[in-house]
C-alpha cells in the first residue's frame, strides 16, 4: 500500500513512516500541501495521513485536491488542535475516513491506514498494484447467468 504522510514535524512524520515501513508499505513523506500535492500527482497513494494544521498551506485544499486526482485515496486527519471536534471536518472532507488526536499511538495510527486502505479491493488475484477490481477485464469465454 502507497502512504503519504503530509505532517510539518519530521521527528513524527518519521515516526509514523517507520512503523508503517516496518509492516511493509510504501511511505512517502510530505512537510506542507506543495509536496503533498506534487506526490499525490505523481504517486498512485492510497492513503493519506493528513494534519489538519499546516505550517505551509492548506489541509483542507490538499485532501480537495487529492479527491480530485486519487478519488479512491482515503484520507485520516490528525490534530493537536480541539478545532474540528464536532465531526464538522467530514463536511469540508468528503473523502476524510476518521478524525484523530496527532497522539494516536503509531501502531493504531497504522492500523487504520491498513484499514481504510483495504477497504479498496486490491486483493484479487492477478491484480496490479493500484488497480482496482472494477478495471480488470472480463473473463473470456464466461457467459453471463440468464
Amino acid at each position: 500500500m502507497h502512504v503519504l504522510i503530509v505532517e510539518p514535524d519530521a521527528a513524527l512524520s518519521a515516526l509514523w513512516a517507520r512503523v508503517l515501513r516496518r509492516l511493509g508499505h510504501q511511505v512517502f513523506e510530505a512537510r506542507g500541501q506543495r509536496d503533498a500535492v506534487r506526490t499525490i500527482r505523481e504517486r498512485a497513494v492510497e492513503v493519506i495521513i493528513l494534519d489538519l494544521v499546516l505550517e505551509e498551506g492548506s489541509a483542507i485544499a490538499t485532501a480537495d485536491y487529492a479527491g480530485y486526482a486519487r478519488p479512491d485515496a482515503q484520507v485520516i486527519t490528525v490534530t493537536s488542535s480541539s478545532f474540528f471536534s464536532d465531526g464538522s471536518i467530514f463536511q469540508h472532507m468528503p473523502n476524510a475516513r476518521a478524525f484523530v488526536r496527532t497522539g494516536t499511538s503509531p501502531e493504531d495510527l497504522a492500523a487504520m491506514a491498513e484499514h481504510y486502505g483495504g477497504v479498496l479491493g486490491r486483493s484479487s488475484p492477478g491484480a496490479a498494484p493500484g488497480r482496482r477490481d472494477a478495471e480488470l477485464p472480463p473473463l473470456s469465454g464466461v457467459a453471463d447467468s440468464p
